[in-house]
């Protein structure tokens, strides 16, 4: 082939405007039902799903006190961040007066909006959390037996964000809380977790005392940083396990937010990685373009050099560059350092 046909493949390939509408894209929100009334016209209906989609996709993404700066937003300037919508005709079969929305919005105008507001947004990759709610109350620990927010934990408050995963009774568990009964606060998150290595894990005491607040004390290990905080609550005259509800969420919403915190993207920082893609049979062109557009923290692909038997990219990404890997490994896309130089390599 010669190197002007190689030339013009190349750049019809990685110049080619568009994204690619995957349901997976960390700015996409599924599943918006809307309820119908007989006076909403389609159009009522797709606002409210525009409205209610981006509510739901800054509570995904941002943390607490950036949702904050963008309360004041007119829905006009909402709605120009929406590039495409559609109706879950499935949903809608089953109940007729609801109507399902999902809403795709657009990653280049959310990047501009959040970088005139200072914000940086949460792409986190490892959903899973590793919990144990552990209970002191007069001088007795309560771990498996006797503790309701072991036992309700999933019960009361799940999340398409983060899974909480209360590990099963273990006897090990069991004696290492014992012996460091007189310092809860000392013990190491890996003794704990020892099955768990390199998780997300939270270790939760709750104590539950005669005075007016509860206090629940956070011991986290995210990303392997560790991360400690302390909450207070004041006890209501309510249903007990009611109350203990009321703990489980503010918890869960303190650990959600933890964990995005340790998953931010600063858009106004991005890091380049130059990289070299060997052309052959298995390592198809195509195939790595659309797989890295399926990757939201990348930002831009460059052609730096090419010939016919290979192409240095490189990619503008967003994050850490561990990050990155691990978004590329979940693309089936690999990721070596060898001779100095990275190398790409499409895994079938």
């Amino acid at each position: 082939m010669s190197y002007y046909k190689i030339l013009f493949l190349i750049l019809i390939i990685f110049l080619k405007t568009g994204n690619v509408l995957s349901l997976e894209n960390i700015f996409n929100v599924n599943n918006i039902e809307i309820t119908k009334k007989t006076n909403n016209s389609n159009d009522d209906l797709a606002n409210k799903a525009i409205n209610k989609g981006f509510d739901e996709l800054l509570e995904k993404i941002l943390l607490s006190k950036d949702i904050k700066k963008l309360s004041g937003l007119e829905f006009s300037n909402i709605k120009k961040l929406v590039s495409y919508y559609q109706i879950d005709d499935d949903a809608q079969n089953n109940d007729k007066d609801k109507v399902s929305f999902n809403i795709f919005f657009d990653k280049d105008k959310l990047h501009s909006l959040f970088s005139s507001k200072n914000i940086s947004y949460s792409d986190i990759s490892d959903k899973e959390l590793y919990l144990l709610p552990v209970v002191l109350k007069k001088n007795q620990i309560f771990i498996y037996n006797n503790n309701y927010f072991y036992d309700n934990w999933n019960k009361t408050y799940q999340s398409e964000l983060i899974e909480f995963i209360l590990p099963i009774e273990n006897i090990e568990v069991i004696q290492n809380i014992s012996v460091n009964k007189e310092n809860l606060f000392g013990i190491k998150l890996q003794d704990l977790f020892k099955e768990y290595e390199n998780k997300n894990l939270a270790l939760v005491l709750i104590e539950d005392t005669d005075s007016n607040e509860e206090k629940i004390y956070l011991k986290t290990s995210i990303l392997n940083k560790k991360i400690d905080k302390t909450i207070k609550l004041k006890k209501k005259e309510i249903n007990t396990n009611k109350f203990n509800d009321e703990i489980i969420k503010a918890i869960s919403d303190e650990l959600v937010n933890i964990i995005k915190s340790q998953n931010l993207i600063d858009i106004r920082t991005p890091s380049f990685l130059n990289a070299k893609f060997i052309v052959n049979k298995k390592n198809n062109l195509v195939e790595l373009n659309k797989r890295l557009k399926n990757i939201d923290t990348i930002d831009g692909i460059f052609v730096q050099e090419f010939n016919n038997k290979y192409v240095l990219l490189k990619l503008r990404y967003l994050g850490k560059l561990d990050k990155i890997i691990n978004q590329l490994k979940q693309q089936n896309i690999m990721l070596e350092f060898i001779n100095d130089q990275w190398n790409l390599k499409i895994k079938k």
